[in-house]
């Protein structure tokens, strides 16, 4: 691999006005959470809030266990990775780190409007795994990096 190959996969990177707009307009993608030497990632939609430096995400149950909501009870710091890729030399990836927080009663009306805004949601719920439960949570915004081609 030549330096100029090497330079192109490494990308540049985004500034904080890309990625915003980035987070704004994605709505969804992996949430990667821990449990002591145990790692799980998850793909989630998401709604962003550039103002109050969140990402609000649901977190939905089926049946009666969740491996998922028992990770995020878990993880001090959870990671959220964002990515887009047109081609090898068109891609943007943003990862936003920080804690998960429950949504307050009184910021859920907030939390939905903001993810009514930019979440993907997904219709790939299995008819025989009804939804039992839905957590809102936040992901406070401790750390945030984003890279692009080019």
């Amino acid at each position: 691999m030549s330096s100029d190959d090497l330079a192109e996969a490494r990308g540049t990177r985004m500034t904080d006005e890309a990625i915003d707009d980035f987070l704004s307009e994605q709505g969804f993608g992996a949430l990667a959470l821990s449990d002591g030497g145990r790692s799980y990632a998850v793909p989630v939609s998401f709604g962003y809030d550039a103002e109050r430096e969140r990402c609000y995400l649901s977190l939905v149950r089926f049946g009666d266990d969740s491996e998922k909501l028992r990770f995020a009870e878990t993880t001090t710091s959870a990671a959220l990775c964002c990515f887009s890729v047109a081609s090898r030399f068109e891609w943007r990836s943003v990862v936003v780190r920080g804690p998960l927080e429950p949504v307050p009663e009184d910021e859920r009306d907030h939390a939905e409007s903001v993810m009514d805004d930019n979440a993907w949601f997904p219709s790939l719920f299995p008819p025989t795994e009804p939804i039992t439960a839905v957590e809102r949570v936040a992901l406070a915004m401790e750390e945030v990096s984003g890279r692009r081609s080019g």
